[in-house]
């Protein structure tokens, strides 16, 4: 017990690397969605929906699965989904099963996706890969491969 009380004191050392990573993943985030938005005219919520849907069987998915792969709750789905409807990026449709709501990317979406990944490719390029070393970005796929194998054994405990 005593091992454990021990272990949960974080150094001001990992105080201040866990606060750089947080800060610059956040601004991060933020410099990719605003370049997306004035390089695409879509939100990085809108890029999260099309890029499922475009990965999804049948370009469709349910409005569940949806919300449960881009970790959405559903309500926050469900009202971004109407914004996106009226902008004819994605359709909703009744599902076969009525408890459930079948989502789309139109032609309009799939065309607006395609043509907003290659800026956002490109400040991807600019503001993450370039920034690193091969051997850098090496042990970035290390760290985020090591923090998924520990939420994976938290989640089975």
């Amino acid at each position: 017990m005593a091992e454990r009380a021990g272990r949960s004191r974080l150094t001001r050392e990992q105080l201040r690397i866990w606060r750089g990573f947080i800060e610059t993943s956040n601004e991060l985030r933020g410099r990719l969605a605003a370049r997306l938005q004035s390089e695409s005219g879509l939100s990085d919520g809108d890029y999260q929906v099309l890029l499922a849907l475009s990965e999804a069987e049948g370009r469709t998915l349910r409005s569940a699965e949806l919300a449960a792969l881009i970790g959405w709750e559903r309500s926050r789905l469900s009202h971004h989904l109407g914004r996106m409807e009226r902008r004819g990026l994605v359709a909703r449709d009744a599902a076969e099963d009525p408890r459930g709501v079948d989502v789309r990317i139109t032609p309009q979406g799939a065309e607006a996706f395609r043509a907003g990944s290659v800026p956002h490719f490109r400040a991807v390029r600019e503001l993450f890969v370039d920034a690193l070393t091969p051997d850098q970005l090496a042990q970035v796929a290390e760290l985020t491969e090591a923090l998924r194998r520990q939420w994976d054994g938290l989640a089975a405990e």
